[in-house]
Parts: C-alpha cells; sequence; structure tokens
C-alpha cells in the first residue's frame, strides 16, 4: 500500500474545508485534493510544514506508513 493520507480525517476533525485550507496554505484547491485522496507522487515539506501549521498537527498525523500485506 504505502503511505495513507489522512488529510481528509483531519480536516473533518478540525471543521475545516478544502477551499479554506487551500487559501491558508497557499496552493490551490485542485492540488489538495490530489494530495487529500492519495493521489500526489510527492508533497514539498514547505506544503507539509503549512499544513500542519495550519491543522494544529504533526506530519504523522497527515501520513502513515501502510506495510504491503505481502511485506507483513
Amino acid at each position: 500500500m504505502g503511505i495513507r493520507v489522512n488529510l481528509d480525517v483531519i480536516m473533518a476533525k478540525r471543521r475545516m474545508r478544502l477551499n479554506e485550507l487551500a487559501l491558508r496554505v497557499g496552493i490551490t484547491e485542485a492540488n489538495l485534493s490530489i494530495l487529500k485522496t492519495g493521489k500526489a507522487r510527492a508533497v514539498r515539506f514547505e506544503t507539509l510544514s503549512a499544513l500542519c501549521r495550519e491543522l494544529d498537527c504533526q506530519p504523522g498525523d497527515l501520513l502513515e506508513f501502510v506495510p504491503d500485506k505481502k511485506e507483513a
């Protein structure tokens, strides 16, 4: 599986909408949506830092390693 993005969970807990977070972080809603759905292939540390600042969380709250079944 690889890396699971829990951005949607954290956003729901903070009751923050995609458009509001995108504005606060300084990225487009489209790029934030790609990240939120786990379709992003990379994330800049600057973006990750801004997300953590605005959501008051740690990087580990947003990103989670999920091993493949054959790896476990």
